[in-house]
């Protein structure tokens, strides 16, 4: 296994550089350096890492560097982590700087989400072979989903080491995927988030983004509704993701990924999420009213508190342990909220195993990644409590389109699917919208 005794982390200051930081000092037992562009930019580096394990037997470990710092801390590293912000060019600059500085047999490793390792690889010549990608989930401590990324099959043997290093040492849930727009994760998870932006355009005058939130609230099997999410995690990063994969790939559903007008409207007005205070979804101040922001008439109205027969009685039976009967409300229900949930769900489903099949080496790997990166019920845990492949085969002829019948009808995919997954799906269903 590898001995990773010292690390860098390039771009400590961001969320990702911070938290990840205190994984490798925790976990790792590492001596990490944060490297920023100023002293105090590392130093508060240094009190957010530790603040996101709250250990205080990791401060000694935690050193803050400016990058005039640079050169003695690469020179030092077993491990170099960049985690700048995703930006092709910006990546290779700093790429530059440090390859004269890199040890022969240090790993080096970008935390980018979807850019393509092939490309960034070509500015380490030599050490190429050195350099993967390792996308991990924020907050990396609850959320343990590693993505390993490989760009040459060259790589098989060290790669082998460095997943056991993720895995046994940094306790991650070590996934390995191929050099794909988005990975695997990312891949799944905006494609159900995007969805569920184009409907909340498609259904604005029902209400448009609290009315889908409420479809698709916390009893189809997250900890917060998809809008919510995409909130969360801010509309400029969801867009760059999305957008990225909707520039870079040409399959079927390429569609999924082109991102409705209004959430770039929202972006230019700096309206980004709840970094910025205001996206979807804002809070007053003073009266402490929840505000969303509704796409037809162009403006913020208080937010609605949607109530649908199928939801309610979801929420009722998880509420009591009865989580088929919940399933079997969902099937029964034909109203429109409870079609659209259906759609979605199955859409879910499908492009979980579709994807899986073309970017991870196993389909079980999308259950890991909805799980412990998302903290979703997964695809095949969904598809076990629906009742099975064949019912899904059959609820997808009666709610979906061709392109969706065609791909869950593929025998070759369908005999890859397990049948049973090995997450619980009762941990996943929330009594709650």
């Amino acid at each position: 296994m590898l001995n990773i005794k010292v690390v860098t982390i390039l771009g400590a200051n961001g969320a990702m550089g911070r938290n990840i930081s205190a994984i490798f000092a925790s976990f790792g037992q590492a001596k990490v350096f944060l490297a920023c562009r100023t002293k105090e930019k590392a130093i508060k580096a240094v009190e957010d890492a530790y603040n996101s394990v709250r250990a205080e037997s990791i401060l000694p470990n935690l050193i803050p560097i400016d990058y005039s710092e640079i050169e003695s801390a690469i020179k030092e590293s077993d491990l170099i982590f960049e985690s700048l912000a995703e930006d092709m060019q910006l990546k290779k600059d700093i790429y530059q700087k440090i390859r004269p500085y890199i040890k022969k047999d240090a790993i080096i490793a970008t935390g980018t989400s979807g850019l393509s390792i092939e490309e960034l690889s070509k500015e380490f010549e030599d050490k190429a072979l050195n350099f993967f990608g390792i996308h991990m989930f924020n907050p990396p401590y609850n959320l343990t989903l590693c993505e390993l990324i490989l760009h040459n099959s060259k790589q098989e043997v060290l790669a082998e080491e460095v997943e056991q290093y993720l895995t046994n040492v940094l306790k991650r849930t070590t996934v390995k995927v191929k050099d794909k727009p988005a990975f695997l994760g990312n891949r799944i998870g905006f494609f159900f988030i995007n969805e569920a932006l184009k409907l909340a355009y498609e259904n604005k005058d029902e209400g448009g983004i609290d009315y889908i939130d409420a479809v698709l609230g916390c009893f189809t099997g997250r900890n917060m509704p998809p809008l919510t999410t995409a909130d969360f995690v801010g509309l400029d990063i969801s867009k760059a993701i999305i957008d990225y994969v909707y520039e870079n790939t040409n399959d079927v559903y390429k569609e999924s990924f082109k991102l409705p007008e209004y959430i770039n409207k929202l972006i230019e007005k700096g309206n980004t999420g709840k970094k910025s205070k205001k996206g979807l979804f804002y809070k007053n101040d003073d009266n402490k009213l929840n505000y969303v922001y509704d796409i037809k008439l162009n403006q913020y109205r208080p937010k609605n508190q949607y109530q649908f027969y199928f939801s309610n009685e979801m929420i009722k039976n998880i509420r009591n342990g009865k989580y088929e009967e919940a399933i079997k409300v969902l099937l029964d229900d034909e109203s429109h909220e409870a079609i659209i949930c259906k759609k979605m769900i199955l859409k879910y489903i499908i492009y979980s195993i579709y994807i899986a099949d073309k970017v991870a080496y196993d389909i079980s790997s999308s259950d890991d990644a909805m799980v412990t990166g998302f903290s979703w019920l997964p695809p095949i845990a969904w598809m076990q409590i629906l009742g099975g492949k064949d019912k899904i085969v059959e609820l997808t002829k009666k709610y979906l389109d061709e392109n969706w019948q065609n791909t869950i009808e593929n025998e070759a995919l369908l005999n890859k699917i397990p049948k049973v997954s090995k997450y619980d799906y009762r941990l996943f269903l929330k009594a709650k919208y």
